[in-house]
């Protein structure tokens, strides 16, 4: 998982030509958003949405806390430490809900003043301390002094570009590979595409083009590195799989496993489950492509 390690979509898009790209064959092939995904918390449970709001910066309420050793200086990892994909946190209305190891615990969360500037991956990410009752829980989760701090700036403890995109196509060749059903919570994608009948890992050919998402549009960047966190049971965080490995099988690329691709908002809007998408041809949006009959 970047920044860590360094069922078909809605009833109401089945049947739509919700969004049309022209295969190097020349059939147009549909596709529509089939999972929407955020965590309040940085390596929290992946929370899924029926629809998120997307700015500039990204969409709404995505890891907007995470946990910080203060001693170490440093945004607590996942990879290191998998019982954080068990605590479930929701951040609506100004108020912070977060279940940590069965007990669930609400309040609003008070900034205490105490500011940081951490190292996050070569960049600075500056935070600010919460008050509140969570840091006792958090530590007792993972064994060591940590406390609850929350982003001063969007996207400040994201590894890459703010948006994250996989498809449906790609799932599906792993789980063939793997010979598992893949849960698509261990990818952590802001967005799940569904992608019908296309090749696997057709979202590679979209690096440097202009998605629609629903009244938000997307530029789509490179291929996202990903790591051990994948082999994570989404809910448990227990290890289980050698999705990884199995991955790097046909996914390498110079010294990186890639999967999924990421992307940034270029024009805010919500963006719903089910929603259309489209893939503007390289000579501008002002054309259209035509749909399959």
């Amino acid at each position: 998982m970047p920044g860590e390690c360094r069922s078909p979509g809605s009833a109401r898009a089945v049947g739509y030509a919700v969004l049309d790209r022209i295969s190097a064959d020349g059939v147009v092939i549909i596709m529509h958003v089939h999972g929407i995904g955020v965590s309040a918390l940085k390596g929290g449970r992946h929370r899924s949405r029926d629809e998120v709001q997307l700015e500039t910066e990204g969409p709404i309420g995505d890891r907007v806390f995470a946990v910080v050793d203060l001693e170490a200086g440093q945004v607590i990892r996942t990879v290191e430490h998998p019982s954080l994909v068990t605590c479930h946190a929701r951040w609506d209305d100004g108020m912070l809900s977060v279940e940590i190891a069965g007990q669930r615990i609400t309040a609003v969360p008070r900034l205490s003043g105490r500011r940081l500037a951490l190292d996050y991956w070569g960049r600075a990410a500056a935070m600010e301390v919460v008050d509140g009752p969570w840091a006792h829980e958090f530590s007792r989760l993972l064994g060591r002094a940590v406390v609850l701090a929350r982003c001063s700036v969007v996207g400040a403890v994201i590894y890459g570009d703010s948006v994250t995109l996989s498809t449906t196509g790609s799932l599906g060749r792993l789980a063939r590979e793997a010979g598992i059903v893949v849960d698509e919570r261990r990818f952590r994608s802001t967005f799940t595409i569904d992608t019908g009948d296309a090749a696997a890992h057709v979202e590679d050919s979209w690096a440097g083009r202009e998605l629609e998402l629903g009244g938000a549009r997307l530029l789509v960047g490179r291929g996202i590195p990903r790591c051990a966190v994948i082999d994570l049971e989404p809910d448990t965080g227990a290890r289980g799989t050698s999705l990884l490995k199995t991955l790097a099988g046909y996914r390498l690329n110079a010294g990186e496993i890639e999967f999924g691709v990421y992307a940034r908002v270029i024009r805010p809007g919500i963006v719903g489950r089910g929603d259309r998408a489209r893939l503007l041809p390289l000579d501008g949006p002002g054309q259209s492509l035509t749909h399959a009959q």
